[in-house]
């Protein structure tokens, strides 16, 4: 099964979904803003992601990334920010099995569903 993590105020996100609707693919909505995930669930998505920084996958233009002075944090600090300040992570994040992408550009999310 597919999954979304989705933020509904975000016109990428809104448009993936829109996307995996048209593709008739059965698929599960995070709401990762309001519902809650843990360190184990960000380092998972990393691994399906493939990437060893998990400041590859947030958003770095947030007045957040600053504040928390990411840049110079260990992956449990961050991880730990990221538990608090959820919107700091890159939308849409879409999951099939064991591989992940962000779906920015979309062509990554058509890349996906081809798999």
């Amino acid at each position: 099964m597919i999954k979304i993590w989705h933020n509904s105020r975000c016109s990428k996100s809104r448009e993936a979904k829109s996307i995996l609707d048209d593709a008739g693919v059965e698929f599960e909505v995070f709401e990762y803003l309001k519902d809650d995930f843990t360190k184990d669930d960000i380092k998972n998505i990393m691994q399906k992601l493939s990437i060893i920084d998990v400041k590859d996958m947030l958003r770095k233009k947030e007045s957040e990334y600053k504040e928390y002075d990411i840049e110079n944090k260990t992956l449990d600090e961050v991880l730990d920010i990221l538990i608090k300040v959820p919107k700091l992570i890159e939308r849409p994040i879409i999951i099939k099995g064991d591989s992940a992408v962000i779906a920015r550009p979309m062509e990554n999310l058509h890349e996906l569903l081809k798999k």
